[in-house]
């Protein structure tokens, strides 16, 4: 079932960037990088050539790349995803052969469109797979130089910018080059969005249920943890713990139930590696 889940998911962020693509940014004319960058400049020069096929054909080249330095299961995941945008792409371009923006505003349509296709694509990124094209070139360097997606993404889309000013122009070359930066800072901050955790520090009277309660309720666990008071010289029990952000409303909720004079302390958490959550590095 989870499997399921996972390409389901993956399947609603190609939906989503595909709308980013083909609503706003390839009748404008932005190729902001990628391999749909690319197709869209050479669907330019050959306009017999497809960017639904010619995107089939270069991800196949790059998809061994993904086997042979990513692993079997990123790769598998990447076949499903990246066939599924070019289907998607090559179905809006049977469908609405000569779609218009719909807006005039070059910078709107720039806006919108990186905006909705660095959702998609952020969604994609976070289930661990890849739309294909550059995007495999920067889970690579991803892997392998520990740089942050969005800007590994951004290296490998530069010749991509430099070849759409040679055809589209100065100035919708510099649209595009605008387009990645931006691409880049979405994608990274909802991929940071996505990962944070909730550290949760919890002094209370009635350690006991809170511990039971964070144990049974949210199948998590806990360190637990003796401190002294300054005030009262008491000695009583710290409980720490790490969640996600639908069980802490939960735990809250009980804690502010079971003892309303506990003191919690609460903190966002960008990535958390070990049980329960992400496994290694």
């Amino acid at each position: 079932m989870n499997v399921i889940k996972d390409y389901f998911i993956i399947l609603i962020g190609i939906l989503i960037l595909t709308v980013g693509l083909c609503v706003f940014l390839i009748p404008s004319n932005l190729a902001v990088g990628g391999v749909t960058g690319l197709a869209m400049v050479v669907s330019s020069i050959y306009p017999a050539i497809s960017i639904g096929g010619f995107m089939f054909v270069i991800n196949i080249i790059l998809f061994i790349m993904g086997f042979i330095f990513i692993g079997r299961q990123f790769g598998a995941k990447t076949i499903f995803s990246s066939f599924a945008l070019s289907g998607t792409i090559s179905l809006f371009e049977i469908l609405l052969p000569n779609f218009n923006p719909i807006v005039d505003d070059v910078f709107l349509n720039l806006f919108f469109g990186i905006l909705t296709s660095g959702i998609g694509m952020a969604v994609v990124f976070y289930q661990n797979a890849s739309t294909g094209g550059t995007d495999i070139v920067a889970k690579i360097i991803n892997k392998y130089f520990n740089l942050e997606m969005g800007k590994a993404l951004l290296m490998a889309d530069f010749f991509v910018v430099f070849c759409a000013i040679f055809v589209y122009g100065t100035k919708a070359g510099l649209y595009a080059l605008l387009g990645i930066l931006m691409n880049a800072f979405i994608i990274d901050n909802i991929i940071e969005g996505l990962n944070l955790k909730i550290s949760v520090t919890i002094i209370t009277s009635k350690p006991s249920e809170v511990e039971t309660f964070i144990i049974e309720a949210l199948d998590r666990g806990a360190t637990i943890y003796a401190a002294q008071g300054a005030f009262t010289k008491k000695d009583k029990p710290v409980i720490a713990t790490v969640l996600n952000k639908r069980e802490f409303i939960k735990l809250k909720k009980f804690v502010q139930t079971t003892d309303p004079k506990a003191f919690v302390m609460v903190a966002n958490v960008r990535e958390v590696i070990g049980e329960g959550f992400k496994l290694s590095l």
